[in-house]
């Protein structure tokens, strides 16, 4: 049993109703997003895969810090499915923030909810993804905000942008294969392919035909890319032949360029990248390949190279073939990622400071493992795959955590530990033989509100209280080592887990609850109408006591 890579991370109509209501504080958009079966073509394989408005990737969100939209989703599919709104805070609303079993239940076929989602500290890229099973492999989108009205980028306005979402392709009945492994204790799906923008590209080797997403530039000009990795568990590298990137930020929030020939970007994380375009006008491949952290006698993982190309207006039918980035780090480069990730630090200037918590009221040392839980009849031996945080793998309950909390149902969850179940070098090969076994469990950890929040995940060296970056998903390194700050200022009850989704599946998750304030300014919103109902739970509702303090076991 090796330790992996860790990432923590604390949806036949087209869009309709973008046209801005205006609001106090920001303007107002309508989305209506249809959930449904589209037949794919990909890598020779034409397969049904759920979408948004018939699209993959989805479609793409624009606003402004400041703004609010809604997104009605209509699902017209054949499971339920929710929404997650990765990046943005939600003050106040957890509601509309999506997790399954966590903040809501399904949407159900033939239902719909209308989600809320208020952009209010948000500022460049993030994005929406499926958070039920792994559906999230082909229902994901961007989140374009700009700069609230008045203001500007940190940076010279460039000439154009473009959106390129990273993403994984796979063979079959991605969610049937994915629970029959849940089951029977079988590793979980690997991808065939990534893809760059829904296309595999010309060096994909499981096809002859050519799927290649193309983006026309002017010589000279400046390009803003927004990137998202939509990958299902992976992280990846990812470079432009023969240019440089420069990335301006990471998960909506602006950090100290970082000028570079490649970046390394985990699932979950979004990146804003000026390129400028001047280069001897020709054709260029935008090219990424896995980043493969697990030990080296592990073989078995996607070892495409997905392309696009980068094509200079006024060159057409060129004979000479694209090239390709020869600073693209091989699969196990670890040096290459430690060099990038060293790098990134927040902006720290007057109009987006950082805010690092310094007085620490609440300490949690959070050890992340791969484990095993004992099962009978269904698995193919005594012992199927687990992971877990604090020796607690997570157990999904019958009625969403958020409901359970706001009508003060009890027996439903228990606390979360702050501290492992025992000691050992936490960043050695092996966990500890004694938590090779975990425990499945309906786990949180309870705040008051504007408690101040340090989670250590394995062991730290030293702190960056100067300049960290504000970020909403970061790699805990094979044998390494993270640390996250926070004020627990959002009322509401809030999911963390890792994002690689096998990871997820398997029990590596958590839950934060934080209590109320003494005003409503500081307090939980009430539900919003149409909340899904879980269909499990069968408690008659007069038995449900509602919410109306700060007790919450």
């Amino acid at each position: 049993m090796t330790l992996r890579q860790f990432l923590v991370h604390v949806v036949l109509v087209l869009l309709s109703g973008t046209v801005p209501i205006p609001a106090s504080g920001g303007a107002v958009y309508y989305y209506d997003f249809i959930v449904k079966e589209s037949n794919f073509t990909r890598l020779c394989e034409t397969k049904p895969i759920m979408t948004v408005n018939e699209s993959f990737p989805g479609p793409v969100i624009r606003a402004r810090r400041g703004d609010k939209v809604f997104v009605n989703v209509h699902n017209q599919g054949d499971y339920g499915l929710t929404l997650h709104w990765h990046g943005v805070r939600q003050p106040r609303n957890p509601w509309s923030d999506g997790p399954d079993h966590i903040t809501q239940c399904k949407i159900m076929p033939s239902t719909n909810f209308t989600y809320e989602v208020d952009f209010t500290v948000e500022e460049g890229t993030v994005w929406w993804h499926a958070h039920s099973d792994w559906t999230r492999a082909t229902v994901h989108g961007a989140i374009v905000l700009l700069p609230a009205e008045g203001t500007t980028y940190p940076f010279p306005d460039p000439d154009g942008e473009e959106v390129i979402v990273l993403a994984s392709w796979y063979e079959g009945n991605l969610n049937q294969i994915v629970n029959e492994g849940l089951i029977t204790g079988a590793d979980l799906p690997h991808s065939i392919s990534y893809v760059i923008n829904g296309y595999p590209g010309d060096l994909a080797a499981k096809c002859p035909t050519r799927e290649t997403y193309s983006w026309a530039v002017e010589y000279g000009k400046t390009y803003l890319i927004r990137l998202v990795n939509a990958v299902i568990k992976s992280e990846l590298f990812f470079a432009i032949a023969g240019h440089n990137l420069t990335v301006v930020a990471m998960d909506g929030a602006y950090i100290k360029p970082i000028v570079t020939p490649y970046i390394v970007s985990s699932p979950g994380r979004t990146m804003d990248i000026l390129l400028t375009a001047n280069q001897t006008p020709g054709l260029y491949y935008l090219a990424s390949r896995q980043f493969q952290t697990e030990d080296i006698s592990v073989t078995e993982f996607d070892h495409s190279n997905a392309t696009a190309i980068l094509q200079y207006n006024g060159i057409s039918n060129s004979s000479l073939p694209p090239k390709f980035p020869d600073d693209l780090p091989a699969y196990r480069d670890y040096k290459a990622s430690e060099i990038f990730m060293s790098q990134i630090r927040g902006l720290e200037t007057k109009e987006h400071p950082i805010d690092v918590p310094i007085d620490i009221t609440t300490r949690m040392f959070v050890v992340v493992s791969m484990n095993i839980v004992y099962c009978l009849n269904t698995c193919s031996s005594d012992y199927k795959i687990a992971t877990s945080l604090n020796n607690i793998s997570w157990l999904d309950p019958n009625v969403d955590i958020l409901t359970a909390y706001y009508r003060n149902i009890s027996g439903i969850y228990e606390e979360f530990p702050d501290d492992p179940p025992m000691w050992y070098n936490f960043t050695g090969d092996y966990p500890a033989q004694d938590m090779k076994v975990t425990i499945k469990g309906t786990k949180v950890k309870i705040l008051n509100f504007n408690e101040t929040v340090e989670l250590i995940f394995q062991d730290p060296q030293n702190f960056n209280l100067v300049d960290p970056p504000k970020l909403n998903t970061y790699p805990v390194p094979r044998k390494g080592w993270a640390a996250v700050r926070f004020r627990a200022d959002n009322p509401g009850v809030w999911f963390w887990h890792c994002h690689l989704d096998n990871h997820l599946s398997w029990g590596m998750d958590g839950v934060f609850i934080v209590l109320n304030g003494d005003t409503e300014e500081t307090s939980m919103r009430p539900p919003p109408q149409g909340m899904p109902s879980c269909p499990s739970w069968t408690v008659p509702f007069e038995f449900i006591n509602p919410h109306e303090n700060n007790d919450p076991m």
